[in-house]
């Protein structure tokens, strides 16, 4: 692992409450998504090659951490999440010397590596799991295997362990006829779940983590680790099985139920992931460790992300991305930012003495948060709404993670047809509701898809203005995998990087100000104005530094909220008077222009500004 070269908070500071602070306590991670960020050969996928060539745009930004989306070998079933070789690099992307070039000279310009880490499950046609199929080997319970229902006959609808339904549509049950029996798989049928109550397949995941560190990684980004504590009965088996202590929960209206409230955040869970730092980091310096944390509360994230109880560093929580539709993802529905504020000062505050929190609006996962919560319909509101979505979160307390072409301010694929979707979330979703459980319309599908589809941040990274926007050659003789979205004419690094009104400049001075600001990383936080549906208002403080952050989500000019035009009154000569320059600390528009609302009270549409109280 290499040495950090970002200057680390004093110690009187307190982060997260660990002595010394973490290095990652100012840090900013910028997420990759390798198939979509660089291709170098032309086959129209990304590579590691690629992300290597640009290592000096993502040091220039100013980020400290490169999270790398998976690019071990896999069928690709789901674009990586599902692996067949811990130990190899896809061809796709490169291979292992790649891998090592790419660690060498993101090392040498100070930039840290994190590896994505899928161990709930593997591919199904992994070698662990070919094993499995045979009930004598040694690999045979490695995975959660189990026999049809009784009085069923195998293999037919019906005889599935469960009811339980798979997160990407179907059953959660899937049939081997060379075993005879049934495997468990949360998500595709071609990611079986591990069964981490065998310590043979901890000592396995655990042996493979530390031949990643052993070679030059920083650390991991831990895929649903949240997940892999299934509760069981007092004889081991699951819910709704035959003969179960335990009653299944409600079905849903696709036919199935929930496994969720047996498998997120299980019995097993602080247990596994105390022995995993045990066993893997105990007697390492500079890793970082996060973790994706389906059905883990802010208060459980302020108890795993505590130091005192060898867990994780940080967790990412999703209530604050959940919250915004109507029940289920494919049924969005409008952003109401005071339920947000809420959401997001539940976290703030069940950090507050110990443990870290991840700030985040967009991954991998999740459509541009630019489309989703700001305005991408015009050229002027796409830049303003980027900016000041981006001050939002990025004055948080916590770790932010960029991911990918969001300093640039790319907007959603917008696509109109199904046959332009790559991700197997959606296609299964869209067959599952309208054409197999008939509760969706394919009109109302569509809509989902377009507002809520994985695959709108997945579209290529917008270089420049070519055919295919840089991410390929416009002379390439294949296509890029997912269609290019055509406004890389308008939003592309290429017109942006020297632009000092652009999103990306914007973003580079965010960064900036975590790095030398320690108010801004490890202040305390203070929500203000809580019911207002137009301001997004905190303070942020740390010995005599007080910040105000607001900043005005919407698309229209609205009065300052009580609280906040009272906090803006402290620095002004009085309840009506000028606001001075040097107040201002950062703000989306220019300093003269953020005076003139402040002293008038009011925010311009998507305004946002950080002033000294």
């Amino acid at each position: 692992m290499t040495s950090f070269n970002r200057p680390t908070l004093p110690n009187d500071i307190r982060t997260n409450g660990a002595t010394p602070n973490p290095w990652w306590a100012n840090a900013v991670v910028y997420q990759i998504y390798p198939r979509s960020f660089q291709d170098t050969n032309g086959d129209g996928f990304g590579d590691l090659k690629g992300i290597t060539s640009r290592l000096d745009y993502l040091s220039d930004l100013g980020v400290d951490v490169l999270w790398l989306s998976p690019v071990y070998k896999s069928p690709q079933d789901d674009n990586g999440y599902d692996i067949s070789d811990y130990r190899d690099i896809d061809p796709l992307f490169g291979t292992l010397a790649d891998m090592d070039e790419l660690l060498a000279e993101a090392h040498k310009r100070g930039l840290k590596i994190v590896m994505d880490l899928v161990v709930n499950h593997t591919s199904d046609e992994h070698a662990w799991f070919e094993a499995s199929k045979n009930p004598d080997d040694p690999h045979a319970d490695w995975y959660w295997w189990r026999p049809a229902r009784p009085g069923t006959t195998p293999g037919e609808p019906g005889a599935e362990p469960n009811r339980w339904g798979s997160y990407f549509g179907g059953s959660a049950w899937e049939y081997d006829e060379t075993r005879g029996e049934y495997y468990f798989h949360q998500f595709s049928k071609k990611q079986p779940d591990l069964n981490w109550e065998n310590p043979a397949v901890r000592r396995a995941v655990y042996d493979m983590m530390n031949w990643w560190l052993d070679r030059g990684v920083d650390g991991f980004r831990m895929d649903v680790i949240t997940l892999i504590s299934k509760r069981t009965d007092s004889n081991g088996k699951l819910p709704g099985e035959a003969g179960s202590e335990l009653e299944d929960g409600p079905i849903g209206e696709e036919g199935y139920s929930n496994p969720s409230p047996f498998c997120a955040d299980g019995p097993r869970q602080d247990e596994f992931l105390a022995e995993m730092r045990r066993e893997v980091f105990d007697g390492r310096d500079g890793f970082m460790t996060v973790g994706e944390a389906p059905g883990i509360t802010a208060q459980r994230n302020e108890y795993i992300t505590d130091p005192a109880n060898g867990e994780l560093d940080m967790l990412f929580l999703f209530e604050h991305v959940d919250f915004d539709s109507d029940g289920i993802k494919w049924k969005p529905r409008a952003l109401e930012l005071p339920k947000l504020k809420r959401i997001m000062a539940g976290y703030q505050t069940a950090v507050a003495k110990a443990g870290w929190a991840s700030l985040f609006t967009g991954n991998h996962d999740q459509p541009r948060v630019v489309s989703r919560w700001g305005d991408d319909s015009n050229e002027d509101d796409r830049v303003r709404s980027a900016k000041a979505l981006g001050l939002m979160l990025h004055m948080h307390r916590g770790t932010p993670y960029v991911y990918q072409g969001e300093e640039l301010g790319m907007t959603d694929a917008h696509f109109t047809r199904l046959d332009q979707y790559r991700d197997l979330e959606s296609l299964n979703a869209f067959r599952q509701r309208v054409e197999e459980a008939h509760v969706q319309t394919a009109e109302s599908m569509m809509i989902g898809l377009a507002a809520r589809s994985r695959d709108n941040a997945r579209t290529p990274m917008q270089w420049d203005a070519s055919k295919y926007a840089g991410f390929t050659a416009p002379d390439a003789s294949t296509e890029p995998w997912i269609s290019v979205n055509p406004n890389c004419a308008e939003i592309n690094a290429a017109a942006e990087f020297d632009d000092p009104e652009s999103v990306y400049a914007f973003y580079k001075r965010l960064i900036a100000l975590r790095h030398d600001n320690p108010a801004v990383s490890a202040g305390s936080w203070t929500l203000v104005d809580a019911d207002d549906e137009h301001v997004y208002a905190f303070v942020r403080s740390l010995g005599d530094e007080r910040l105000l952050t607001v900043v005005n989500l919407s698309g229209r000019t609205v009065d300052l909220p009580a609280e906040s035009a009272a906090l803006v009154s402290e620095t002004a000569d009085s309840a009506c008077g000028p606001i001075s320059a040097d107040a201002i600390v950062i703000a989306t528009h220019d300093a003269d222009h953020a005076v003139a609302s402040l002293t008038k009270r009011e925010l311009a549409p998507w305004e946002g500004v950080v002033i000294r109280i």
